[in-house]
């Protein structure tokens, strides 16, 4: 049973130059007062792995590579075993600074249009965000990402592919799930997902830096498959969750019918 309230899940591939800054930061009381960590080394070939368990934190390391979003459902599922209530995930390249982290926790603790946040975002493109430079086929994907979001929900989602979430015990339980989770690339279809389904998603400033050792898993000429297979993800969980919403006035159709 988890022992606090929140639990911080950092999914790591080979990142031994940047986890050791990362784990120094969330180790200050403010943060380790209220959250538990846990890295999940996805088959890293470096000193990942014991440079965590060196730190006496959770750590589960895959015998192959699964991918980032398989490394996240692994967490969720032992966030909802262990009891958790929150749910923060951060990469571990040092680009999330741990100063979000109070400021997500505080933000899931307040009510937003009347409930309690199911997902906080934190958001690189929001007044009260630190700069970020990001490349010109990025500046792209974001802008079709958010104008597709908005046609599809009535949202303006600023960071629609953030890494930095906090998550209710409500939002993890259903990531947890088999077949509810996009294991290559939860981003901005998972987000478009969720609003539709009616969990409640807010957008907060953040503050992120960018990566100083190791490659981004979307470096070099990859942002342009990542774009594409994104595009249709995003149109693919709108065209489901359509059906799924004509299915079920259909059923309730039926059933009045019954009567």
């Amino acid at each position: 049973m988890g022992l606090k309230e929140v639990l911080i899940i950092i999914p790591a591939y080979n990142e031994e130059k940047n986890i050791n800054k990362v784990l120094d930061k969330l180790e200050e009381p403010e943060i380790s007062n209220i959250a538990d960590i846990l890295v999940m080394n996805d088959a890293s070939s470096d000193n990942t792995n014991w440079m965590v368990k060196d730190r006496h934190h959770a750590v589960v390391t895959h015998v192959f590579n699964l991918g980032y979003g398989s490394a996240l459902q692994l967490g969720y599922k032992y966030a909802i075993r262990c009891n958790y209530r929150y749910v923060i995930q951060m990469d571990a390249d040092g680009q999330h600074d741990a100063c979000n982290v109070p400021e997500i926790y505080k933000a899931l603790k307040t009510v937003y249009n009347g409930t309690y946040p199911d997902i906080v975002l934190g958001s690189r493109f929001l007044k009260g965000s630190t700069p970020y430079k990001t490349s010109f086929l990025k500046d792209i994907a974001y802008a079709i990402f958010r104008r597709i979001i908005y046609m599809a929900t009535g949202r303006k989602i600023m960071d629609p592919t953030t890494g930095l979430q906090g998550l209710s015990r409500r939002a993890v339980l259903y990531y947890s799930k088999y077949s509810n989770f996009d294991e290559r690339y939860p981003d901005a279809n998972m987000i478009t997902g969720m609003i539709l389904k009616g969990y409640n998603v807010v957008e907060i400033p953040a503050v992120m830096h960018m990566r100083e050792h190791g490659k981004s898993m979307h470096s070099g000429l990859r942002p342009v498959g990542y774009m594409f297979h994104m595009f249709l993800s995003i149109v693919g969980v709108i065209v489901r969750q359509q059906s799924e919403k004509r299915r079920a006035k259909k059923e309730r159709g039926g059933a009045n019918d019954e009567r």
